[in-house]
C-alpha cells in the first residue's frame, strides 16, 4: 500500500510539474498547433517583413474588395506626385454610378471631390467611388487596371492579377495573402490613408443635398486596441476577407485572413493572429537614430570631424525568450568635404538576419558644415605650427 501511494505521488508530480513550470514563465511560448479557421492566414512583422505565421499564404484566390487597396494606393500616389489634389472636382459617369454592390450611391453626371470619393472607398468600400476615381485618373477603368497590374509587379506582388478596381467577382482576378500584406505594408506610411481609415463614422453629402452615411467596414478599428488601418472584402466566391494592421509597444503587425465563413469570423481570426503575434514576439531597438555611429573626418572646414547618425530607428522582431540575431554593418565614407547640410547622406547601415539583407538605413550628419574662410584657414595653419 505504501509503495502504491509513493507511485501515485510520483505520477502526480510528473503531470503537475509542466503546469507549475508554465506559471513561472513571464512569456507565452509560440503555439505549435496554432491554426486560423479560414482558408488562408498570414502574419508579418511590418518593420522587418519577417513572416511570423503563414497558412496557404501563396494560394491564388479572389479577394473581393481588398482589390481596392491598389485603387487607394494608386490614388495616393497621384496625390503625392501632385498630379491631382484632394480638392479637385471629378464628374461622375453613368458607368460609375451603376456599379452596384457596396456603394455610396453617387449620382451620375455631377461633381464630387477626389477627397469625397477617396474617403468613400477607404471607409465604406464603395464600388461606385472606386470606378469614379479610376476614370478620373486614367480616363477609363480599363486603363486604370493596366496601371494596377504594372504597379503590383513593381511592388513584388508576383501572384496577383487585377481585372477591375472594385473587387466585384471576375474569374481571372486573384491575389494571395503574401501579396496583400506587401501592398498594405506599402500603404501604411501614407498619412492621408491613415487619416481616413481610422474614422469610424462620417457622411457623404451629395451635390443635391442628399446624405449617405459612411460606416467603416473594418470593425477592428473600433474594437481591437492598436488596429489603425485595413480593408475588408466579401463575395460568395471569395468568402469573408480582411487585411489589417495593428501596433503595440513599437511593434506593428500586418495580418491577412481570406476565405473565412462569416464576417464575424474574419474579424475574430484576424484578432487571433494579432494576439498570437503580440504574445509571442517583441521588437527590440537594433538601431537608434539618437546614438552616434562613428566620427568622420571633415575637409575644407573649420571643424576637423563630425559624428554620424542613422537616419531612422530600426526595431527588429525577436521571439520572446530568445536572443536577437540581427547584425548591423557599416558602409561609410572615410571623409567628407565642406560645404554640407544637415541630413546629407554619408553612408549606409546594412541590417541583416540569417545572412539576408532586411533593410538599408542611410547614415547622415546632423548639422550644417560651412566651408572654411580664408581667415579661418590662415588661423588653422598658424595654430598647427
Amino acid at each position: 500500500m505504501k509503495k502504491l501511494c509513493i507511485s501515485i505521488i510520483c505520477i502526480l508530480c510528473v503531470c503537475v510539474a509542466p503546469i507549475m513550470t508554465g506559471y513561472t514563465q513571464n512569456y507565452v511560448l509560440a503555439e505549435t498547433n496554432f491554426e486560423v479557421d479560414a482558408k488562408v492566414g498570414f502574419l508579418m512583422d511590418y518593420n522587418s517583413s519577417e513572416v511570423l505565421y503563414e497558412q496557404n499564404a501563396d494560394s491564388e484566390l479572389q479577394i473581393a474588395s481588398i482589390v481596392k487597396l491598389m485603387t487607394i494606393y494608386l490614388t495616393l500616389e497621384e496625390l503625392n506626385d501632385g498630379k491631382i489634389s484632394l480638392s479637385d472636382k471629378l464628374t461622375s459617369t453613368t458607368n460609375a454610378s451603376g456599379m452596384g454592390g457596396s456603394q455610396v450611391f453617387i449620382d451620375p453626371n455631377v461633381q464630387y471631390t477626389v477627397e469625397e470619393m477617396l474617403k468613400s472607398v477607404i471607409m465604406a468600400s464603395a464600388n461606385d467611388a472606386s470606378v469614379a476615381l479610376a476614370e478620373h485618373i486614367s480616363g477609363s477603368e480599363g486603363n486604370f487596371v493596366k496601371r494596377m497590374n504594372k504597379r503590383a509587379s513593381e511592388l513584388g506582388m508576383r501572384n496577383t492579377v487585377y481585372v477591375n478596381c472594385s473587387g466585384l467577382p471576375a474569374p481571372m482576378q486573384h491575389s494571395t495573402a503574401r501579396d496583400t500584406a506587401i501592398l498594405l505594408a506599402n500603404l501604411i506610411p501614407n498619412e492621408t490613408y491613415h487619416k481616413y481609415c481610422k474614422i469610424w463614422m462620417d457622411e457623404l453629402i451629395h451635390p443635391s443635398g442628399r446624405k449617405t452615411e459612411l460606416v467603416n467596414t473594418n470593425k477592428l478599428i473600433r474594437y481591437y486596441p492598436g488596429c489603425d488601418c485595413g480593408k475588408t472584402g466579401s463575395t460568395d466566391e471569395a468568402g469573408y476577407c480582411l487585411s489589417a494592421s495593428a501596433i503595440k509597444d513599437n511593434m506593428r503587425l500586418v495580418a491577412v485572413v481570406m476565405g473565412a465563413k462569416t464576417g464575424k469570423e474574419r474579424f475574430n481570426q484576424t484578432a487571433k493572429l494579432f494576439n498570437y503575434g503580440f504574445a509571442n514576439f517583441t521588437n527590440e531597438k537594433i538601431v537608434s537614430k539618437s546614438e552616434p555611429i562613428s566620427t568622420l573626418k571633415v575637409k575644407k572646414s573649420e571643424i576637423n570631424q563630425i559624428e554620424t547618425y542613422a537616419s531612422e530607428d530600426f526595431y527588429g522582431i525577436v521571439k520572446r525568450g530568445e536572443k536577437a540575431n540581427w547584425e548591423v554593418s557599416t558602409e561609410q565614407q572615410e571623409s567628407i568635404t565642406a560645404p554640407l547640410k544637415s541630413g546629407d547622406k554619408v553612408g549606409n547601415l546594412i541590417i541583416t538576419r540569417k545572412g539576408v539583407v532586411v533593410k538599408e538605413i542611410a547614415i547622415v550628419i546632423n548639422q550644417d558644415i560651412a566651408p572654411i574662410t580664408f581667415g579661418q584657414g590662415l588661423k588653422k595653419i598658424i595654430n598647427h605650427f
